[in-house]
């Protein structure tokens, strides 16, 4: 360019540029952009740099600016306002770039952002860059993390393997700003005198990290690590503390050990100054099929032998093993299972892993097709209820259903068949194998005066085999020793005629509903009854074809069913409400309801529920059950939350007042629940629930409770904000159950967000 200028500057509004580079010789963009500059405008089209056989493909390289200038003397090109370079997913945005051809160098300045192709953001003021926008060294910087949290260091440098050095660094994850973008302390913090950033693993790891809680350093964190992509690292995890009646002091800590994308296992430790340590395990696997984990715990302590009354203890090993997965081997075809076992009935409870009255083992091979449903199952079940007998409680296997629905409508209808098999084995119980084959058909039409008219009709064959009837209690729930068939045919017509309108500034749907069931004369009592126990009257089951949840109980007989529903709509509010009775025409040669249910006469009791929902601040739902003679309550069950998310009390109650004196299983009780919660400023709240048994000994003859009886309460109180949660709570139980104590339990819980605290 002799005769002119030393600079030559090409000026333009935001000019992009596509330019090829490759690995060899200058690979920078700018440099292949410009090094052929003498040339007028030459950089306005895609610049292709040389290929040689064999060697990769150029990669394309685009950048923008305002101002592009090339200096002959200093061999320098220079890029100035709004410089934005991209590569694949790589980018830079920069006031400033400047390329130095003789060093070699390249100075990125003024508002930099770099995001890396992880999606990773860097900020700074000044950096020097490579030819693949990997950041050299630079001071003062602050990184963004895809996965959340902020890393910012006083300096930093990068080595030849392309891992990253941070000196006086700091890590959070809590916003640095708040809602109107003034600058504000982060809850936490984690300082470290050394953080290495390795990009390629997508791991950060800290060198003396100290844990920062609302500026005061609290906790040394030696080893920390973490991943940028969200994925978990490898770690000691933060441990718990809890005081209880029973065990003490407890101290339980953890080591999360990730072996794999696909796969991890987490060892545990608790140690207790009443009792034996206990340890644990979790390990959790992730096939091509399906997934599956196993968790365990075990340890030696003292465990009450005798329930009843006498006080013997023996040292023992306990524990606890739980398993469950899911495996998919075709689009049709699934097996599901788990296992759940305990050493003892009081394990679960003393130790506060779980409350549960039972542990079910299952297994379940499932094809599911648009019109067929196939599933072999069988379980098995654990009862931990201190005076349930554990040789009275069934193994289920095999457990066969087999449901196929037919294609082409018949007589304009749809029809499904189903196959279905079980058989229940105990130990010092009753015997029971039972199969069936049956088909139902379906008929829906809508009137021209809009009621929606459904026929149904369903034919069944069953076949049962019974052992050892003597050992059940119940003499209904017996059925006959042997074998024993029996036929069932059910016709039902349905009439269902909604009615809309305006009312009240809203919407109301009025819909009356009518329902004709006709079953011959069946011999139920000649079957056992395993699955069809639990019967009750209520707004969920009114319009059943068949009132017993099961299968081995079936209602014959001619029976009409009305019912309203009735429904509110305006803008916020949700009012719906409903109300129903049967009534039978002939009486029931045999008396397959008990007495109470509500379905023992030929008149049955009123049922119905309502439901009144404003937004998302009031929702209370009722279900009730009338006596059809004296109109009183025998069923009194409400659920009500009111309140906001911060802010909200919930309330459950049941009253069963049925007067049921002949099956053991079906006794009244009386029940409250109550559960709130009560923001405190913008981040504390005030939380406590409770349990209590209203039952008096007139409803509950067996356990003679007093009336009120609390089962359990809780209160507590917590922190909580966009990234850190902490707080504290106090639990107390009533009941005794072997040594699994009444008493207190205090614990102290803490989390971090993106640390996996807890």
């Amino acid at each position: 360019m002799s005769g002119g200028s030393p600079v030559e500057t090409r000026k333009a509004a935001d000019t992009a540029l596509r330019v090829p580079t490759r690995g060899a010789g200058p690979r920078f963009v700018l440099a292949l952009a410009l090094s052929g500059c003498a040339a007028p405008l030459a950089a306005q089209e895609p610049v292709a740099a040389p290929t040689q056989a064999g060697t990769p493909a150029p990669r394309q390289i685009d950048f923008e600016a305002k101002e592009i200038a090339y200096n002959n003397e200093t061999e320098t090109v220079t890029a100035r306002g709004n410089v934005i370079l991209r590569s694949d997913d790589r980018s830079v945005r920069a006031d400033e770039v400047v390329w130095d051809r003789k060093s070699g160098k390249i100075i990125a300045s003024g508002n930099i952002r770099l995001v890396d192709d992880a999606g990773n953001q860097l900020f700074t003021d000044q950096v020097e860059l490579t030819e693949t926008f990997e950041a050299g060294a630079m001071a003062e910087l602050l990184i963004a993390l895809r996965a959340g949290g902020r890393l910012a260091a006083r300096s930093a440098e990068r080595g030849e393997d392309g891992v990253a050095v941070l000196a006086d660094a700091a890590y959070s994850a809590c916003a640095v700003t708040d809602d109107e973008g003034c600058a504000k302390n982060p809850s936490w913090r984690i300082t470290a005198t050394r953080v290495t950033f390795d990009q390629k693993a997508q791991r950060v790891r800290f060198t003396g990290a100290m844990l920062e809680l609302f500026g005061a350093r609290i906790l040394p964190l030696p080893g920390l690590a973490l991943r940028t992509d969200g994925k978990a690292e490898s770690g000691f995890l933060v441990p718990d503390f809890r005081i209880s009646q029973v065990n003490g002091l407890e101290l339980n800590g953890e080591y999360y050990w990730r072996l794999g994308d696909n796969r991890d296992l987490t060892l545990g430790a608790y140690v207790f100054s009443s009792v034996a340590p206990m340890a644990s395990a979790n390990w959790r696997h992730l096939t091509d099929k399906g997934a599956y984990q196993i968790t365990g715990y075990l340890t030696a302590s003292d465990r009450l032998t005798d329930f009843t009354g006498g006080q013997s203890f023996q040292n023992q090993l306990r524990g606890y093993i739980e398993s469950n997965g899911r495996f998919q081997f075709s689009p049709d075809w699934s097996l599901t299972g788990s296992i759940r076992l305990a050493s003892d009935r009081t394990f679960l409870r003393r130790y506060d892993l779980s409350r549960d009255d039972r542990l079910r083992s299952t297994i379940n091979l499932e094809r599911i097709t648009e019109n067929s449903y196939f599933s072999l199952a069988g379980w098995a079940t654990q009862t931990l209820r201190i005076n349930a007998q554990q040789g009275q409680i069934p193994l289920a296997l095999p457990a066969l259903d087999f449901r196929q629905r037919v294609a082409d409508p018949v007589l304009g209808g749809k029809v499904e068949l189903q196959v279905n098999s079980l058989a229940l084995l105990r130990n010092d119980g009753q015997d029971t194998q039972r199969a069936f084959a049956g088909a139902r058909w379906d008929l829906r039409r809508l009137t021209g005066l809009g009621q929606m008219v459904t026929l149904t009709a369903l034919v069944r064959g069953d076949i049962y085999n019974t052992d050892n009837i003597l050992a059940t209690t119940t003499p209904s729930y017996r059925g006959t020793e042997g074998w024993t068939t029996r036929g069932i045919a059910t016709a039902a017509l349905d009439i269902e005629w909604p009615f809309v309108g305006e009312i009240f500034g809203g919407t109301q749907v009025f819909k009356p509903r009518v329902q004709l069931v006709a079953s011959p004369k069946l011999r139920n009592l000649d079957l056992p009854n395993e699955d069809a126990r639990a019967i009750d009257l209520e707004d969920s089951n009114l319009f059943a074809l068949n009132r017993f949840p099961g299968y081995d109980r079936v209602e014959d007989g001619t029976r009409v069913t009305w019912g309203v529903d009735w429904e509110l709509q305006r803008p916020g509010w949700k009012v719906s409400t409903t109300i129903g009775q049967s009534y039978r025409f002939d009486e029931p040669e045999e008396q397959i309801f008990p007495p109470g249910a509500g379905l023992s006469d030929r008149v049955s009791d009123f049922v119905g529920r309502t439901q009144i929902r404003y937004r998302d601040f009031l929702n209370v739902t009722h279900r009730f059950r009338l006596d059809k003679d004296n109109l009183a309550i025998r069923r009194n069950e409400i659920d009500a939350a009111i309140g906001s998310r911060r802010t909200y009390v919930e309330v459950g109650y049941l009253r069963l007042n049925r007067d049921i004196q002949t099956v053991e299983d079906l006794r009244d009780r009386e029940e409250l629940r109550v559960a709130a919660r009560v923001a405190i400023g913008r981040r504390w709240s005030a939380f406590g629930s409770g349990v209590f048994n209203l039952t008096d000994a007139a409803e509950d003859p067996v356990f003679q409770p007093d009336g009120f009886e609390p089962i359990r309460t809780r209160l507590g109180i917590a922190y909580s904000d966009d990234c850190i949660e902490f707080g504290a709570t106090w639990r107390r139980d009533f009941i005794d159950a072997g040594d699994a104590r009444r008493g207190n339990t205090f614990q102290l819980f803490f989390a971090l967000r993106n640390l996996g605290f807890r």
